[in-house]
């Protein structure tokens, strides 16, 4: 993850007690925010900022802000308030960081240094992705296959929004055969699977076959040699169920190895939204996240039906809950955000008979959801909890976070997809943070 670039401002009317304070804090925030963000050569206001600056960054205000608040406006980038030794927001500067918003101005004030750097880390992922940083989705003809009549509505597979996505945020979306990624894997010895895995210390459950396991190993070595051969790969993702012909495996395994050791973020069944939304809260948040389906409760037989159970867990308040469940257990989570994580022989009946799925836990507790909007331009977030894992066997829902939120009728009014990024924890003033540095507009629910 590259690091923003921040111009520290000053003000030619501060005198030598002021150019001094404004020395000591700027080595302060050097030394606590040299992990995220690099420091270039001080600019005093009304002279040019350097093309190579991301945003800008206020070791010190004085009151020459009000008069100077024309040459700020100049200024087309964020600008960020760290004036207190502590490395955030002084209180006295409250007014003037009022005064430079109602100028139009995008001022960033943050509170805790963890605030400031999901600020600045959004800046720099905001950076990356106009930089044309590539995800890559593995897929042939994503409308038909083993369940054309669900895939076929998905917004993402249109070149609408494709383009958008790119419009929005510049990323490059470059589509690649799911079908010939599996023959590559297939074409991979297991001698060299098992070569390639040796260090991986997989949780595998007693039924899961070596062969199941060769397999899934194999989709990993073929995807990170095509995000090698494209390079600059941050996002990977594929049509692995409505084509799951292709493929005599899934690419939970593989999806979670890239992340862990190459750090590239995934999705799951070609959902290129969810893609973008996962990239931009991890690199922004560093949160705990995952996808996965929604059934509030609301939603009845609809649901049930599709999951093959008769019935929502029998419990207080059932309009304010929904079952969280994806390929018959929670969803694709990395290992190492979870409680539990082990890798299972497949559920659903429409992958193939080796494949592999993951059975993980996020901790019970408070939960955040999340996804930006198929217009580009506004992210829902949920307020949540996950307040327990319930369990119907034989069924597509073997093992699902049943999860409360605040009103879910809103809920049932709000959200803009049945996929929803889960992370672990209360994340939505850091959220809100991430969406004020990308323009999107926040709908809390």
């Amino acid at each position: 993850m590259m690091k923003a670039r921040l111009v520290p401002l000053y003000f030619d009317a501060a005198n030598e007690r002021e150019r001094g304070e404004f020395k000591e804090q700027l080595d302060r925030l050097k030394e606590m925010y040299g992990d995220v963000a690099e420091f270039l050569e001080p600019v005093c206001v009304g002279n040019a900022l350097p093309e190579a600056a991301d945003a800008v960054v206020f070791p010190q205000l004085i009151g020459a802000a009000f008069k100077e608040s024309e040459s700020l406006k100049k200024y087309d980038l964020p600008m960020i308030v760290l004036t207190s030794k502590f490395g955030t927001v002084e209180m006295w500067d409250w007014e003037i960081v009022y005064y430079l918003r109602e100028k139009g101005m995008n001022v960033f004030s943050p509170y805790n240094i963890e605030l400031a750097k999901v600020v600045i880390r959004a800046i720099a992922a905001k950076v990356q992705l106009k930089q044309g940083v590539k995800f890559l989705m593995f897929q042939d003809t994503p409308g038909e296959g083993m369940q054309a009549y669900i895939f076929k509505r998905f917004y993402w597979w249109e070149d609408e929004a494709t383009q958008t996505m790119a419009n929005a945020f510049g990323m490059k979306l470059i589509h690649k055969s799911w079908r010939k990624l599996a023959e590559d894997a297939k074409a991979i010895s297991d001698d060299e699977a098992r070569k390639i895995s040796a260090d991986w210390d997989i949780n595998k459950a007693e039924d899961l076959t070596e062969k199941s396991f060769l397999s899934a190993v194999k989709l990993y070595i073929a995807a990170k040699a095509e995000c090698e051969k494209e390079g600059n790969v941050v996002g990977i993702g594929c049509n692995c169920l409505n084509e799951s012909f292709y493929s005599d495996s899934t690419p939970c395994l593989a999806w979670n190895m890239l992340f862990e050791r190459d750090g590239i973020i995934f999705a799951c069944e070609g959902d290129t939204l969810t893609l973008l939304s996962n990239y931009m809260i991890y690199q922004s948040l560093k949160a705990p996240f995952m996808m996965s389906n929604v059934y509030p409760f609301l939603v009845g037989m609809a649901a049930l039906a599709h999951e093959k159970i008769d019935k929502f867990p029998d419990i207080e308040d059932p309009d304010n809950h929904a079952l969280v469940v994806h390929c018959g257990y929670f969803g694709l989570v990395a290992r190492q955000f979870c409680s539990r994580w082990i890798l299972r022989p497949k559920a659903l009946e429409i992958v193939d008979d080796n494949a592999v799925v993951v059975d993980c836990e996020l901790p019970k507790g408070p939960a955040t959801l999340a996804k930006v909007t198929a217009d580009m331009k506004h992210i829902v977030i949920i307020e949540a909890e996950i307040e327990d894992y319930v369990q119907y066997p034989g069924s597509d829902c073997r093992n699902g976070a049943l999860i409360r939120y605040k009103d879910g009728h809103k809920v049932m009014e709000g959200l803009s997809s049945h996929h929803a990024i889960v992370m672990s924890g209360d994340w939505k003033v850091q959220l809100l943070q991430m969406a004020k540095v990308f323009g999107l507009e926040p709908t809390v629910l």
